[in-house]
């Protein structure tokens, strides 16, 4: 349980930390596209948007819960129209490449009072289990 609880730990800072974002940009515009990095090393790269908001990336984890190798694992997700301040709201899933386990994030992007992009996100993680009776456990 505590290999559980350090990777729910390191998923939930990957893009909710303050200070998470590697690159600045112009003022008063927050831009998803490009590569966000967390204070833990745990990175993700989001590809251009298409004309719908959809985009498609990578997530590479830091750490993790299982004794599995860690590996980049894809994702997928949708941005809201910009709204009149440019911090759009967003989600993606990430299927982690390396356990029966399916994560989603949603959040929104923010600039910062130094002009710094910020992602702040809530997400939930979703585990294999073998019967109906241990669905309790399978979602955190």
């Amino acid at each position: 349980m505590v290999q559980a609880t350090a990777f729910l730990l390191v998923l939930s800072l990957a893009l909710v930390a303050p200070g998470l974002s590697a690159r600045k940009s112009t003022p008063l515009q927050c831009v998803l596209t490009g590569r966000w990095v967390n204070d833990l090393g745990s990175n993700m790269t989001i590809g251009t948007l298409n004309g719908k908001g959809e985009f498609t990336g990578s997530y590479h984890t830091a750490v993790t819960a299982t004794s599995n190798e860690i590996r980049l694992s894809p994702l997928q997700g949708s941005q809201h129209h910009m709204n009149q301040k440019s911090q759009p709201t967003f989600g993606f899933t990430v299927n982690w490449s390396f356990s029966d386990s399916i994560t989603v994030f949603t959040g929104q992007c923010f600039i910062d009072e130094d002009g710094k992009e910020v992602l702040k996100t809530m997400w939930l993680l979703r585990s294999h289990v073998d019967n109906l009776k241990d669905d309790w456990k399978a979602t955190r």
